[in-house]
């Protein structure tokens, strides 16, 4: 759908271009400018992308305590990117990746919408008034030089300073554009009055906002044209406002890839903007009497209608806010209303979409949680498959009785139900991280992909250990066959143990997650493997059981104990951080003996314990 809206939109882009052409040679000029500009924008969006190297999604991933921090978040970043538009992608795309509360994604782009307001500062106060292209030039040429560096920081300051260049050499061009436009085509003509100039010159501001995707570059091409004469200022205020209106299109178009929460954060923007462009149209004459009190206090001069204007987008977009806050309660409330959380199906990604697919932080935090989901529908198939229901398991006080117990078959289909809720979501998971990793990313983060790649993988392979085994485990369940049976309840056991002590290691804190107990594991488990081995001999050479059932329960001891490797070397990799691993390590050899000692005694209690549960 998003690409269907831009191919519907670019033939009426081309074919106002050519008419503008066609009509005037000094449009071209205009045009220009507003292409540069847009071009520059890109280039800064793409430097803060690459020489953030995270740190503003690390910052916007703390801007979820309260609501003044996402909203000073939203302040802060948009003035600094000069992109609202950006602001609202990064929002999105965290939002999407369950990295931030909708409250707190609302709360952003309130702030947004005040910070895009010092843009029309900028351009009213310095860009009119100095000769910008000046500025321009040299930041180019450095910006250019720097962006062919193999260095991602020079890259990235590169792209940042040849964005800057672009958007002031753009100012610059539209300012110029104007200033000769208005020898030969006076567009004070079409000037309308009243209500129906509000009207009307709100709906143009509006589409002006649509076509180029950025209200900034909308204020700079009013206020050049405002500065130049060709609109009157009661147009431009109407234009601004309809520019407020537009610039929802990009969260819109940005929500049509995101989950639901993405959609309903540009559906409370479009809310958000909406009200706030209504108050300031049915209260123009009081913000106007203000903007000429505050003008007037701020030593502006009364003819200066580029600073008012600046002025007056930053009252009635302040004043939006002012008025929202109080209701933003009710706001999401309705919006969760209007856009529902779709039901739970198992059987599809929850957390992968194109919207999270923007910045480093949101892909692999998606991606962990994608993982989880996989591994969630694991457990299930894994529990059923052997005759035990999971939410029994992770209450039982005493998992060998609860096995013993559990004699009666699950009535489900397993080889449909991996079909349905794993190996589409394990499809998902590849085609993703091979996606993902093809593009420019840090090499730390390129790792971390294919390290939670490589646990779908365990755990997939976990499951498919299971259905190797099911036929005879419901064999030896539903009627107990002596030896056989005890033998099958015991791989049973081992398995429903792993399962509940990877629980118990999903709700600990995460930095008291050690690497050693999984290790213990993992030595338990071979040590388990060969002692079942040898006992298995013991049992044949005393006729307890015979050779053929001795070899069908060998062939499903493997798989047993199989799937507990990869699922112990899934949580390994899962749970804990390498660097709290090395940390244990460091700490463990930094001990006198005496603490050794201690230590290895609570460890080996522990162990200990965890093997008589």
């Amino acid at each position: 759908m998003k690409t269907h809206m831009r191919r519907l939109l670019l033939p009426v882009i081309v074919g106002i271009l050519i008419a503008g052409f066609w009509a005037s040679s000094d449009f071209q000029e205009i045009a220009a400018g507003v292409a540069i500009f847009l071009f520059g924008m890109l280039m800064l969006e793409d430097g803060f992308k690459l020489f953030g190297d995270g740190f503003l999604e690390q910052i916007l991933a703390r801007a979820t305590g309260s609501v003044p921090k996402s909203l000073l978040f939203g302040i802060v970043s948009t003035t600094l990117m000069q992109s609202s538009s950006l602001v609202s992608v990064i929002t999105i795309s965290f939002l999407s990746a369950g990295l931030l509360t909708l409250l707190a994604g609302v709360g952003i782009i309130f702030g947004a919408n005040i910070g895009t307001t010092t843009g029309a500062w900028l351009v009213a106060g310095f860009g009119l008034k100095v000769k910008i292209s000046a500025y321009a030039m040299p930041l180019l040429a450095i910006g250019v030089v720097l962006v062919f560096q193999k260095s991602k920081y020079l890259k990235g300051a590169g792209f940042v300073m040849a964005g800057l260049g672009f958007l002031f050499l753009g100012i610059h061009h539209m300012k110029v554009g104007f200033e000769t436009f208005k020898d030969s085509f006076d567009l004070t003509r079409y000037a309308l009055t009243g209500i129906l100039g509000l009207m009307v010159y709100t709906l143009v501001g509006t589409a002006a906002t649509v076509v180029m995707q950025s209200s900034h570059a909308t204020m700079v091409l009013i206020i050049t044209a405002l500065a130049s004469g060709q609109i009157s200022y009661e147009n431009a205020l109407a234009l601004a406002i309809g520019a407020n209106i537009g610039t929802t299109i990009t969260a819109i178009i940005g929500s049509l890839t995101a989950n639901f929460q993405g959609k309903r954060l540009a559906l409370a923007h479009l809310i958000f903007n909406g009200a706030t462009a209504l108050v300031a149209l049915v209260f123009i004459n009081q913000i106007r009497e203000a903007v000429d009190f505050f003008s007037q206090l701020l030593g502006i001069a009364e003819t200066d209608f580029a600073l008012k204007l600046a002025v007056f987008h930053t009252i009635f977009n302040v004043l939006g806010v002012a008025l929202m806050l109080p209701l933003m309660n009710r706001l999401i409330t309705f919006i969760e209303r209007v856009i529902r959380e779709p039901a739970i199906d198992l059987s599809r990604p929850k957390y992968l979409s194109q919207a999270v697919e923007e910045f480093p932080d949101t892909i692999e935090t998606a991606l962990q949680k994608e993982v989880k989901h996989l591994y969630d529908n694991a457990v299930e198939l894994i529990t059923h498959g052997l005759n035990i229901h999971r939410h029994d398991l992770f209450e039982a006080t005493d998992i060998a009785a609860l096995v013993s117990a559990s004699c009666k078959p699950v009535d489900f289909d397993m080889d449909a139900r991996y079909e349905q809720r794993v190996k589409t979501l394990y499809s998902a998971i590849v085609e993703f991280t091979t996606r993902v990793t093809s593009r420019e990313l840090p090499p730390d983060i390129i790792a971390r992909i294919y390290q939670l790649r490589d646990v779908s993988e365990r755990i997939v392979r976990a499951i498919k250990d299971i259905k190797h085994m099911r036929k005879n485990v419901i064999r030896y369940t539903v009627r107990h066959q002596d030896v056989m049976s005890d033998l099958y309840n015991e791989l049973r056991t081992q398995i429903a143990r792993i399962l509940v002590e990877i629980n118990n290691l999903e709700l600990a804190d995460p930095e008291h997650r050690s690497r050693l107990w999984l290790e213990e594991e993992r030595t338990h488990v071979e040590s388990d493997h060969q002692s079942t081995n040898l006992r298995i001999g013991a049992l044949i050479r005393g006729g307890k059981i015979s050779a053929d059932a001795a070899t069908s329960f060998l062939n499903d001891s493997h798989y047993a104990y199989g799937a507990m490797r990869e699922l112990i070397e899934a949580a390994c990799t899962y749970y804990v951080e390498r660097d709290g691993a090395i940390a244990e390590v460091e700490q463990i050899i930094a001990m006198d003996d005496d603490e050794l000692e201690a230590y290895a005694t609570e460890t080996s209690t522990k162990t200990e314990g965890a093997h008589t549960v």
